[in-house]
């Protein structure tokens, strides 16, 4: 057995450009950089929200044509999409309710094979939660301000995925 002071390998610290500007004076103190964040939040929520009715809206047209049985190949990943898509804006504007309801969502797509009826049915409820999370007096909600509709949608996904209850929240 080698002793630790035999080896030869001598550990050095590269300095990378990135570093280097990090350390460097200057810049936007974390406050105002905040600040400046929020405003823009703030400057586009009116086209966030018109972009998420459009996306409620794409996800209503896919379940009504899945439900009339026209709906062509690929529909759950479509879906899918539009979920991952909703989940990954939703707290950033505020809309934590519908992230929560999203993300349950697409837990329920990517673990499941979505073609029998109780996923379908499954799948509408979520979707009619996300629709009701962009309502004005839902809008800002967290998932534990609504315990009834959270424990509700967490027992369903269980139901359709076991196991999809514990990651959805």
């Amino acid at each position: 057995m080698q002793n630790k002071s035999d080896c030869d390998a001598r550990i050095f610290f590269v300095d990378t450009r990135f570093q280097r500007m990090a350390r460097r004076p200057g810049g936007v103190p974390r406050t105002q950089a905040l600040e400046n964040a929020q405003s823009k939040i703030a400057d586009s929520t009116p086209e966030f929200e018109a972009w998420l009715d459009r996306e409620l809206q794409a996800l209503a047209d896919l379940m009504a044509k899945v439900h009339g049985r026209a709906a062509e190949a690929g529909w759950s990943e479509a879906i899918c999409g539009h979920c991952r898509q909703l989940r990954d804006v939703g707290t950033t504007m505020g809309y934590e309710l519908l992230t929560f309801v999203a993300n349950n969502l697409c837990a329920i797509l990517e673990a499941a094979v979505a073609d029998d009826e109780g996923n379908i049915e499954t799948i509408i409820c979520h979707i009619d939660a996300m629709l009701l999370a962009r309502q004005k007096q839902y809008r800002h909600l967290r998932p534990e301000q609504v315990p009834e509709l959270s424990k509700g949608l967490r027992l369903v996904a269980e139901t359709v995925n076991p196991g999809s209850g514990d990651s959805a929240g």
